[in-house]
């Protein structure tokens, strides 16, 4: 609900209060919740066993793609089961691969929000819980409606002729663990009506996996660009080095991209240790509130400036700012006090980026969906319809980004940092 704080798990709020003004509040959310709720599954049902469902390909790392699957044609997304992979509700896992015109390659980790304790865990995203505005934090599984969100649209748009990245061959890591890819952990909790559960962090496990189907498909890489968006944004200074190093050691054009990763907790190293588990060697990068600064320096120390290095996000981020607040206020909600106050730490955190390396590159935009965002700016663009826009003098993330794989690298928008 709206302003909505953690009661402890199960606890229902007082009904009495607040008198009927409060049932018509708790009538037009459960409303909202339905119409969330049936919206997602009409969608998930046009998409389940049509020909809008990426077709399925079958993949064992390690053979020959091309001969296990003839034919597999260039522009189609597929989507690849993985064996052992498991979201985390325990259900099946998936990523969806596209073969391109080129040796070009893009590895998308995908996003989808994180659980850090039992209350989190308790609450993942469902169409109507993000609806009604009811606190929502992870996506637990891959169900048919989330293809909606990983192929498409953006920079995985095939359809779009403009995609300067059409012609790349694709992976999407998808992302259903709640733990940045990272988490190597089953931890147990209790769902809101008190029944034990066990969440499944298994992120890092299905990374490992889907990787090693990528490089099975995708045997050579003369270009490779390393993205992600929201968590999978914070996951790239993670992960990248390894992608490089295990995966494609012979690439030696490298270019990282983190759009939207910004989200400041004073718990993040005892998160990564004690509730996802993460391995040590990236967990103990993690010297402050912001990983996402420590994991790029760190990367930045060892590596230096053998990749290219990019960082994109919101100016008011509505999503990031609602987690900000729940995080230090307990209280799931974004307004224009908590936009503001995230508009102050990315201006912060673009100067230590810089300071990092003066050769980072930022894009920084201000969309807008008013009735949806409560007056704050989208959360990620990279695979969004905006992906091609551009206004006021700034060019679209699709040229930005498109220049700086090609080793063209600018910093545009900081001017959005001190409009008042």
């Amino acid at each position: 609900m709206i302003g909505a704080r953690q009661n402890n798990i199960g606890e229902k709020p007082d009904s009495t209060v607040g008198g009927g003004k409060q049932h018509a509040g708790h009538a037009l959310e459960n409303l909202q919740e339905k119409i969330g709720d049936r919206a997602e599954n009409v969608i998930g049902n046009v998409m389940e066993n049509t020909r809008f469902e990426a077709p399925e390909l079958r993949v064992r790392p390690g053979q020959d793609a091309s001969h296990q699957v003839p034919g597999m044609e260039t522009y189609q997304w597929y989507r690849v089961p993985v064996e052992g992979g498991k979201t985390a509700d325990g259900s099946e896992y998936h990523i969806y691969v596209k073969k391109g015109t080129t040796d070009h390659l893009c590895v998308f980790l995908s996003g989808g929000g994180i659980a850090w304790n039992p209350y989190t865990a308790a609450r993942p995203v469902t169409g109507g819980r993000v609806l009604a505005w009811h606190p929502n934090y992870y996506w637990s599984n891959l169900r048919p409606f989330t293809q909606f969100f990983n192929i498409g649209v953006g920079i995985t748009d095939n359809s779009a002729r403009r995609n300067p990245f059409r012609d790349w061959n694709f992976v999407v890591i998808t992302y259903a663990t709640g733990d940045m890819h990272l988490g190597r952990n089953n931890y147990h909790y209790k769902d809101e009506e008190g029944q034990e559960q066990c969440l499944h962090f298994h992120g890092y496990e299905n990374f490992l996996m889907s990787m090693r189907i990528t490089r099975t498909i995708f045997k050579y890489a003369d270009k490779l660009l390393i993205a992600g968006e929201s968590a999978g944004a914070f996951a790239v200074p993670a992960l990248a080095e390894q992608i490089h190093q295990e995966f494609y050691p012979s690439c030696h054009d490298v270019t990282l991209l983190s759009d939207s990763a910004l989200l400041l907790n004073k718990e993040w190293k005892k998160t990564a240790r004690e509730v996802w588990n993460v391995r040590e060697d990236i967990a103990e990068n993690i010297k402050g509130q912001n990983l996402t600064l420590d994991w790029y320096r760190a990367l930045y120390r060892r590596r230096g400036d053998q990749y290219r290095y990019l960082y994109a996000c919101s100016v008011r981020d509505y999503l990031l700012s609602a987690f900000y607040n729940d995080v230090h206020n307990k209280t799931y909600d974004t307004n224009e006090q908590m936009q503001s106050i995230f508009t102050r730490q990315l201006r912060d955190m673009v100067r230590a980026l810089q300071k990092v390396t003066p050769a980072f590159g930022i894009y920084l935009y201000d969309w807008r969906r008013p009735i949806l965002y409560r007056g704050g700016t989208i959360h990620t663009m990279v695979r969004q319809p905006e992906f091609y826009l551009h206004r006021r003098g700034i060019p679209s993330m699709a040229k930005w980004l498109a220049a700086a794989v090609e080793g063209e690298i600018q910093s545009v928008g900081l001017e959005l940092l001190e409009k008042k």
